[in-house]
């Protein structure tokens, strides 16, 4: 299956742009907007001001070209990987930043915005997305859907199911496949013996693309082509971005226990943002002062988040305890008296201290939610 490109490793035109000069600054400044948000997050983690974090670095071109496709009434579906996307679709950036930051009320968008929770179990979303898509198709809307997952979520049997129900009910969805060539630390080699995943869409009697997944103008071109389709009535797209993940799984992952160092620089397909930058800078469209300015803006943007997130009032201990079960088994209802007691009389005068300083960075997501003097949890 041919690879969709539209510029090639250098920013050099390959065929006709699936958008105009100025459509095509916004997508690069989206690129800048979510690299800052990346290094920052990864920034803060490694000061211990966020939880474990799962950076996109080198993917920017497949969240951002994907997500820029979106119209308003359209849902997304974003793995723990998609923050980028999902904030492009509008959810606020104080909201991504407060998941990674363990608290339980975070990725809330607004009513407006058609942003799923992030799916952290791998393939999941994917049934979901036919649902959505099918319950969209029934209603008589012209809405769509665009579902991420990775390499990794084909070898789920989620991922058969939901393709499978949405190619047999025409559901309107895009199945956005972000190939960065592991599953954590198995390698793609490993999930399929197809010559790509994208082929495998012949299977379920659907539409497949393959895509360079480091060229946003690509990813833009496939994307917007699918949802139409979708929106007419041709049914689902599997489409099969291939690109790069530059940096570890999360932050708690070691890349070098499994793969090269000198790997990226042999299978990367170029940084996503230069060749866009190159592109726009031939046209006479991008300059050093544009430049210049998308990133004091991003970084702004980006600074404002972190602001937010930090001065939120400190959490309720007692919110680890919240949705977990829908009715309290016994022993849940006794553990959480003891631990609420525990912390009531660790707090009393002469007890040595406050005993709830609210989360470990990242609650959670980064470590234990509460301490007491004692050392408990």
């Amino acid at each position: 299956m041919e690879l969709l490109r539209v510029i090639d490793g250098e920013g050099r035109p390959l065929r006709e742009a699936p958008c105009t000069d100025e459509d095509a600054r916004a997508l690069l400044e989206r690129m800048i907007f979510l690299r800052a948000f990346d290094e920052r997050a990864v920034a803060l983690q490694r000061q211990g001001r966020i939880g474990t974090y799962a950076p996109y670095r080198g993917m920017e071109a497949c969240q951002a070209g994907a997500a820029s496709a979106l119209s308003p009434e359209d849902w997304l579906l974003p793995t723990y990987r998609d923050h980028g996307a999902a904030m492009i679709h509008g959810l606020p950036v104080e909201e991504a930043l407060a998941y990674w930051a363990g608290r339980v009320e975070s990725y809330r968008a607004p009513a407006e915005v058609n942003v799923f929770p992030p799916a952290v179990p791998i393939a999941t979303q994917i049934p979901h997305a036919a649902g959505i898509g099918w319950g969209l198709r029934r209603a008589g809307s012209a809405a769509a859907v665009l579902c991420f997952f990775g390499d990794g979520a084909t070898s789920e049997g989620d991922f058969h199911e939901g393709i499978n129900f949405a190619g047999v009910f025409r559901a309107p969805v895009v199945f956005f496949c972000q190939n960065n060539g592991y599953a954590i630390s198995v390698p793609f080699s490993r999930q399929t013996a197809a010559a790509s995943i994208a082929v495998r869409a012949a299977g379920y009697g659907i539409a497949g693309e393959r895509v360079d997944g480091n060229d946003a103008l690509a990813v833009l071109d496939a994307v917007r082509r699918a949802l139409q389709r979708a929106r007419e009535g041709g049914g689902p797209t599997l489409i099969e971005a291939l690109t790069y993940r530059v940096g570890p799984h999360t932050t708690s992952d070691d890349p070098s226990r499994y793969r090269d160092p000198e790997e990226a620089q042999r299978l990367a397909l170029g940084d996503p943002l230069e060749r866009l930058r190159r592109y726009l800078a031939g046209r006479g469209a991008w300059d050093e002062a544009d430049e210049a300015r998308a990133q004091e803006a991003a970084r702004a943007r980006v600074a404002a988040a972190v602001r937010a997130v930090e001065a939120m009032a400190p959490p309720d201990p007692a919110d680890i305890f919240a949705h977990v079960y829908g009715a309290e088994p016994l022993f849940f209802q006794e553990q959480r008296r003891r631990f609420l007691a525990e912390l009531e009389s660790a707090a009393r005068p002469g007890a040595g201290g406050p005993a709830a300083r609210g989360p470990a960075p990242g609650g959670a997501a980064g470590g234990p939610a509460v301490r007491t003097e004692g050392g408990g949890r």
